[in-house]
C-alpha cells in the first residue's frame, strides 16, 4: 500500500511517461486536469476535482473512509498518540484514555508482544489511569505488565538503547505512584528508589543530559514527599518538597505553572509543622503565578481562598489582614457567578463568616449569613445541609445576643431540616411515612432517628456527624432551650 507521497510520485511519473507536458501556464494546467479526469490517470487528481464539485462528494467521503480503514498501523499509532496528548492537554480525560487504549493495541500490532515499545504503551496507559482517571488499581496492573514485558524482552539489541532505560525509569515511577495511591507506602518507596538510582546512572553514563535528569528528579522527589505526607510524616516530607520545587524552578522556571501544585503541597506540610509564615508565603507565591497566566474566575477564587484559609489557620492576629484581603479577592471573582460557581461563592462566604466570628465580628457575620439565606435556598434547596447549617449559625447568634424567641424559631427550623435529612422524607410537616418516628423535641431524637433510618450506611454517617454537631452546639444551653420551648407553647 503506497503512502500519499508515493501516490503523488507515481502520478507525476505517469504523466512524464505519457508525454504530457506540464507548464505553469494556467490554461495548460486546466487542460491537463480535464484530460486526467477523462482518462482517470490518477486518484490524486480525482480528489482535487471532487473537492470543488458537489456531485462527487459522497464518492470522496467513501474514498477517505477507505483510506482511513487501510491506513498503515504505524500511521494510526502516531495519530492516536498525538490525539491522546491533545485531549490530555485540553482536560478531555475520557477521550485521552480511549486513545491510550488504542495506542496499546496498535503498538502490539506494530511491534509484537515482547517489544519494549509495548511496555512503554502499558506505562503510558497506566499513567492515563492514574493521572486522568484516578484508577490506581488499573494503573498498577498495567505498570506490572510493562515490567513483565521489559524483564523478558531486554536482549542485546536493546541493552544499550537509551529509550529502554527511559521507559524503565517511567515504569518504576508510575508503579510507585500507583502504589502510593493504594497506600502501599513501603512498596511505593522501593519503586521510587529504583527510578531514582536508574536515572542517576543514566546521567553518569551520558544517556541523558542534566536538564532532563532534573525534570525526572523533580517528579521523583515530589512522589517521595507524597509518600511521607501520606503517612503523616510532614517533617520527612518537607525536604523532598523543597528539592522538588528547586529542580522544577531550575528546569521549568520560577514562574512556571508546574511550580503551583508543589508550592501548595509544600505549604500544607509547613502548616502541619506550625511554620505558618512560610506556608502563607508559599501560597501567596503560588497565587501570583496563577494570576500571571489566564486563570478562570473559579481558579483565581480558589487560589485566593487557599491563602485566606492558611492565614486563618495560623490563629495569629498579625495574619488577620492577610485573611481579610484574600477572602475579599476570592469572593470578588465569583460575586456575580451562577450555577456551580455560585455554590462555590457561597461556600467561600461561609468560611469568611467563620473568620469574622473568630475575630469577634459576630454582628457582621450574622448580617452576611442572613443575606445569604435566600441565595442558598435557590442554589442548594430549602432542605439542604447548607441551608440547615445557616439556620443553626443564625440561631446560635440570636441565642448569644439574648434573642431567645428568634433563636428558638431558627433552631426549630434547623431541627426540622435535620430530621428530613436523616429520614430522607419529602412530606408535609406533621406527617410521617416511616412508622412511629415521633421526635421527642423539635430537634428530634438523633440516635433514635438514625437507628430507624432506611438510608444506607454512608448517608447515615453523614447525618450522624451533622446531628452530633447540632447536639454539641445547640443543646448545650438546655435551660435556655426549655425556656424557649415554654414560650412557644
Amino acid at each position: 500500500m503506497c503512502s500519499s507521497k508515493d501516490a503523488s510520485f507515481f502520478w507525476h511519473l505517469n504523466i512524464f511517461e505519457t508525454g504530457v507536458h506540464v507548464t505553469t501556464d494556467e490554461g495548460n494546467v486546466y487542460k491537463n486536469m480535464q484530460e486526467s479526469q477523462e482518462t482517470h490517470i490518477s486518484n490524486h487528481l480525482e480528489e482535487i476535482v471532487a473537492a470543488v464539485s458537489i456531485a462527487p462528494r459522497k464518492k470522496l467521503q467513501n474514498q477517505l473512509l477507505q483510506r482511513a480503514l487501510f491506513q498503515p498501523p504505524r500511521e494510526k499509532l502516531h495519530l492516536s498518540e498525538e490525539k491522546a496528548k491533545s485531549y490530555a492537554s485540553s482536560h478531555e480525560y475520557k477521550k485521552a484514555l480511549h486513545e491510550l487504549v488504542h495506542c496499546m493495541a496498535l503498538t502490539r500490532i506494530c511491534y509484537g508482544d515482547s517489544h519494549w515499545k509495548l511496555a512503554e504503551a502499558h506505562v503510558n496507559l497506566a499513567k492515563g489511569y492514574l493521572q486522568l482517571k484516578g484508577m490506581s488499581l488499573q494503573a498498577k496492573q498495567h505498570a506490572e505488565k510493562a515490567k513483565e514485558i521489559l524483564t523478558s524482552s531486554i536482549a542485546p539489541p536493546y541493552k544499550d538503547n537509551t529509550d529502554v532505560f527511559k521507559c524503565s525509569v517511567e515504569l518504576f515511577h508510575t508503579l510507585g505512584q500507583a502504589l502510593l495511591s493504594l497506600q502501599k507506602f513501603k512498596e511505593a518507596s522501593k519503586n521510587l528508589t529504583k527510578a531514582e538510582i536508574l536515572s542517576k546512572e543514566m546521567l553518569q553514563c551520558g544517556k541523558i543530559i542534566k536538564e532532563e535528569w532534573m525534570e525526572i528528579q523533580a517528579r521523583i522527589k515530589l512522589s517521595f514527599a507524597q509518600v511521607y505526607q501520606g503517612q503523616k510524616k510532614s517533617k520527612e516530607a518537607l525536604p523532598h518538597y523543597q528539592e522538588a520545587l528547586e529542580y522544577t524552578e531550575i528546569s521549568r522556571g520560577e514562574k512556571s505553572l508546574e511550580c503551583v501544585p508543589i508550592l501548595r503541597e509544600l505549604a500544607a506540610a509547613e502548616q502541619a509543622l506550625g511554620f505558618h509564615d512560610a506556608s502563607i508565603n508559599n501560597l501567596v507565591q503560588a497565587h501570583l503565578i496563577v494570576l500571571r497566566g489566564t486563570p478562570s474566575r473559579e481558579e483565581a477564587a480558589a487560589s485566593a481562598h487557599a491563602v485566606a484559609c492558611a492565614a486563618v489557620a495560623s490563629g495569629r492576629p498579625e495574619h488577620h489582614d492577610v485573611a481579610e484581603q484574600y477572602f475579599q479577592d476570592s469572593m470578588a471573582n465569583l460575586k456575580d457567578a451562577e450555577g456551580m460557581e455560585k455554590a462555590k461563592f457561597l461556600s467561600i462566604q461561609d468560611d469568611y463568616c467563620h473568620f469574622l466570628q473568630v475575630t469577634g465580628q459576630d454582628e457582621r457575620a450574622t448580617s452576611i449569613l442572613r443575606e445569604s439565606l435566600e441565595a442558598k435556598v435557590a442554589v442548594f434547596g430549602d432542605f439542604s445541609p447548607e441551608v440547615a447549617e445557616t439556620y443553626r449559625l443564625l440561631g446560635v447568634a440570636d441565642l448569644a445576643q439574648g434573642n431567645q424567641t428568634g433563636a428558638h424559631r431558627k433552631l426549630k427550623k434547623r431541627g426540622k431540616q435535620a430530621e428530613r435529612m436523616c429520614l430522607g422524607l419529602d412530606c408535609k410537616a406533621g406527617s410521617r411515612q416511616s412508622g412511629d418516628l415521633a421526635p421527642s423535641s423539635p430537634y428530634c431524637d438523633i440516635y433514635s432517628t438514625l437507628h430507624h433510618s432506611p438510608l444506607v450506611g454512608f448517608q447515615i454517617r453523614i447525618c450522624l456527624n451533622r446531628c452530633l454537631l447540632c447536639l454539641e452546639e445547640v443543646w448545650k444551653p438546655m435551660a435556655e432551650y426549655r425556656e424557649c420551648q415554654d414560650q412557644d407553647k
